[in-house]
């Protein structure tokens, strides 16, 4: 096992991955920038580094610099955390070339499953079902508006260099098609410097499942069941919870099966989630892989009772899993909102400012994953997630009670939040019965 880490993060992220470092002795180094000279993971580390200015680009994702504060602190491991360099094979492999320990999967993992039609192509070949649409990107708008006579509107756009909903562009009908295609190109190059993009068939009232999985070196894969994530806004997750309620055994075993399938095709080792769309059949369709550990790990962390940041580690030094797949089982349920610094009346802007109170709950089934505290400067120059909430129960039920009543005792003063919206969400009767789908955030299901 290495003896320092380095955390190539900020936020809540980062102070999780200093908490599961801490649990096995092992020393951590913080990186952060000028905006965030007085955060909390900063004063949570044993060593902190200066990255640069506040823009991500001349801090958080500036690869010489993070390498430089690697060298200079004696960090022998770096642990990405999600976002930012998470899943940028360039990365990985330059953390190789330096003698680093990568906490992830392979460069060549990372690049597959990066390229969402290399992804998909990888997954087919697996025999896992993908969502009707192109494997290749199209090359024009006329080509797209050719496949999707083809499969049959409404599709939707995606970016083929990159995922996490970034760029996504929903088209109705062929009328809209030229100028969606031009928006979607757009996007793309401006988020992942690649403006290619693919047609899928956009699945009206689709659940969104996905199934963490975690691979070894000794070539070990097992899942660690599944999650819902299918109450969303912007193709943003906001509600996530373990088990999937309302899915029957067949369609849970099947989306179990190819999760592990596709994960063993491209000899995946460490944490990651495949996700997947469900029909209102209960056919599902793979969406695309997660080469990290998820912002919602700790929803499955509360119903196995295992640590994913320290099996993590343990695999990044080349130990065998710490689990079986015998020994990994769901109890009860666990629920987690995601509280964003952004105001859903005005279409989930952004809300920076200062946090001028803060109150976070606290009790039997709570866990609070903050980034966060009072007088905490929520900066315009990275993601405006503050905190999570994560409660647990014997089942379901007592889960979303005790969300409910710790929902109602948080108290965030200074910023615009998501708290109110998350309020609406968490009492709506179709969402206690759980029956939900990707779009009910952008049909109002929760206005009013």
């Amino acid at each position: 096992m290495f003896r320092t880490v380095l955390v190539a993060n900020r936020g809540e992220i980062a102070r999780r991955i200093i908490r599961g470092c801490r649990a096995l002795g092992l020393r951590t180094v913080a990186v952060y920038s000028e905006a965030d000279r007085d955060a909390l993971h900063v004063k949570d580390a044993d060593q902190a580094v200066l990255l640069g200015a506040a823009p991500a680009r001349e801090s958080y994702l500036n690869v010489e610099r993070i390498l430089e504060a690697a060298r200079a602190s004696g960090a022998e491991a770096v642990h990405p955390g999600y976002g930012f360099l998470s899943e940028n094979w360039r990365f990985s492999e330059s953390c190789a070339r330096a003698g680093l320990t990568f906490i992830g999967p392979s460069a060549d993992a990372i690049r597959a499953m990066g390229d969402k039609p290399e992804a998909r192509r990888r997954m087919a070949a697996a025999g896992v079902p993908i969502v009707p649409g192109t494997v290749d990107p199209v090359a024009d708008a006329a080509s797209a508006e050719r496949v999707a006579a083809e499969i049959g509107y409404p599709v939707i756009l995606k970016a083929a260099g990159g995922g996490g909903g970034i760029g996504m562009v929903k088209v109705a009908g062929a009328a809209e098609l030229t100028a969606a295609f031009a928006t979607a190109t757009r996007r793309a190059q401006s988020a992942f410097g690649n403006g290619a993009v693919y047609v899928e068939r956009y699945l009206q009232a689709s659940r969104h499942v996905e199934v963490q999985v975690f691979g070894d070196t000794r070539g070990t894969v097992v899942h660690l069941h599944e999650r819902e994530c299918s109450i969303q806004r912007r193709h943003q997750k906001l509600v996530e919870e373990s088990p999937a309620p309302n899915l029957d055994t067949r369609t849970k075993q099947g989306l179990t099966a190819a999760a592990l399938a596709g994960a063993r095709a491209i000899g995946y080792v460490n944490a990651g989630t495949l996700e997947f769309l469900v029909d209102p059949q209960g056919d599902f369709y793979f969406l695309e892989m997660n080469t990290r550990l998820q912002v919602e790990h700790p929803v499955t962390e509360e119903v196995t009772g295992l640590d994913l940041v320290t099996a993590q580690l343990h695999v990044a030094a080349g130990d065998a899993l710490p689990f079986s797949q015998d020994t990994i089982q769901q109890r009860g349920a666990a629920i987690e909102v995601r509280v964003y610094a952004e105001d859903p009346a005005k279409g989930f802007l952004p809300s920076p400012g200062t946090i001028t109170r803060l109150s976070l709950p606290q009790g039997e089934g709570i866990r609070v994953e903050s980034g966060v505290a009072e007088d905490s400067v929520v900066s315009v120059h990275y993601d405006p997630l503050l905190f999570k909430l994560i409660t647990r129960g014997v089942d379901r039920t007592q889960a979303l009670e005790r969300l409910a009543r710790a929902l109602d005792v948080c108290e965030l003063e200074g910023v615009k939040t998501t708290l109110p919206l998350l309020r609406t969400i968490v009492a709506h009767p179709d969402v206690r019965r759980g029956r939900m789908h990707t779009q009910m955030v952008e049909q109002g299901a929760f206005h009013g």
